[in-house]
C-alpha cells in the first residue's frame, strides 16, 4: 500500500458551505505546502462541484445518532472510526472548511510526532483544557473509544456531559481539566473515562488565531480599524460568524440592536489568501 507524506482531511454535509470552501481550502493548502506533495480527502453527503483533485468520500457512519446531533460538529466524531484502510495508521491533518490559511503547513506534521492528538488551545476556553477542533493532527484508529462512547447514548452525552464534541475529545485525551472544568455535571469529572489520558499536545502559540478573538480590534477601534494579520499566525480560524467571505467584504451578519459591536472592517488580506 502507498501512503503519502502530508494527508489533510476535511467534512463537509448539510448546506451551510459549498462546494467553493473545499476548492478554497485545497488551494490554500497546495500554498501552504510549498511544493510538497499532498492529497485532501473531503468526508461529505454531497461531491458535487468539488475540485477534481479533492479526494471526495461518504460521510463515515454515525448510527443512531439523533438528526438533531448528527447535523452539529459532533459529527466530526467519526474521524476516530474507521476511515478506510489507506488512512489507518496514518497521521493526518483535519482543517474546518472555515480557516485560511495564511502560511507554512509543512511544521503542523513535525510539532509533537509522538502524540496521536494535537490540537489548537481554545481561545474561548482558556485554561480549561479544551482543545478548539478547527485544526488538529490525529492518528487515525488510535481512539476508537471516543467514537464508541458517543453512539452508545447520545443523548445522554449531550444532555448529561458535554455541550460540544471538543470537550469529549479533550476530556478523553487531555491532561483530567476539562472533564472538571466544562462537565456539565460532577459526576462528569468523577467518571474514570474522563480522567484524562495525558496524550493531548497543542499547537505552538500563535501557528493558529481567532479571527474574532484574536484579530479583531477591541470595541470602538473595529469600527473603522480593519484586522491585522500577524505574521507568526500560519492557520487563521472563522470559527462562528463571521465566515471568510463576510469579513473580506466587511459584513457581520447579526441582528440590528448588536451590529454596534459585531462590525468589521473590509479586511482586503483575505483575498490574497483565500482564492
Amino acid at each position: 500500500m502507498t501512503t503519502m507524506p502530508y494527508t489533510f482531511v476535511c467534512m463537509k454535509w448539510g448546506t451551510r458551505y459549498g462546494a467553493d470552501y473545499v476548492n478554497r481550502l485545497y488551494r490554500g493548502v497546495a500554498r501552504g505546502m510549498q511544493g510538497q506533495d499532498f492529497r485532501l480527502v473531503c468526508f461529505t453527503d454531497d461531491a458535487t462541484g468539488v475540485d477534481m483533485r479533492v479526494v471526495c468520500r461518504p460521510l463515515p457512519p454515525f448510527d443512531g445518532v439523533p438528526d438533531h446531533l448528527a447535523r452539529k460538529p459532533w459529527r466530526k466524531l467519526t474521524l476516530w472510526g474507521d476511515l478506510g484502510g489507506d488512512l489507518a495508521g496514518q497521521r493526518v491533518l483535519f482543517l474546518d472548511l472555515d480557516v485560511v490559511i495564511t502560511g507554512d503547513l509543512r511544521p503542523f506534521f513535525d510539532h509533537e510526532p509522538a502524540s496521536p492528538f494535537v490540537v489548537w488551545d481554545n481561545p474561548t476556553k482558556p485554561g480549561s483544557g479544551v482543545g478548539n477542533t478547527s485544526v488538529f493532527r490525529f492518528t487515525v484508529g488510535s481512539h476508537p473509544e471516543i467514537l464508541a462512547r458517543f453512539v452508545a447514548n447520545p443523548e445522554a452525552v449531550w444532555r448529561a456531559e458535554f455541550r460540544i464534541e471538543q470537550e469529549l475529545i479533550a476530556a478523553r485525551l487531555g491532561d483530567g481539566r476539562a472533564a472538571r472544568s466544562v462537565g456539565r455535571t460532577p459526576a462528569v469529572a468523577a467518571d474514570p473515562f474522563y480522567a484524562g489520558l495525558g496524550v493531548m499536545r497543542l499547537w505552538p502559540r500563535g501557528w493558529c488565531v481567532s479571527f474574532k478573538e484574536d484579530l479583531l480590534p477591541c470595541w470602538p477601534l473595529r469600527l473603522w480599524r480593519a484586522p491585522a494579520l500577524p505574521p507568526t499566525a500560519q492557520i487563521v480560524v472563522f470559527h462562528g460568524k463571521p465566515d471568510p467571505d463576510e469579513a473580506l467584504r466587511g459584513h457581520w451578519p447579526a441582528p440590528w440592536w448588536k451590529r454596534i459591536y459585531k462590525t468589521v472592517r473590509p479586511t482586503a488580506w483575505i483575498g490574497r489568501y483565500w482564492a
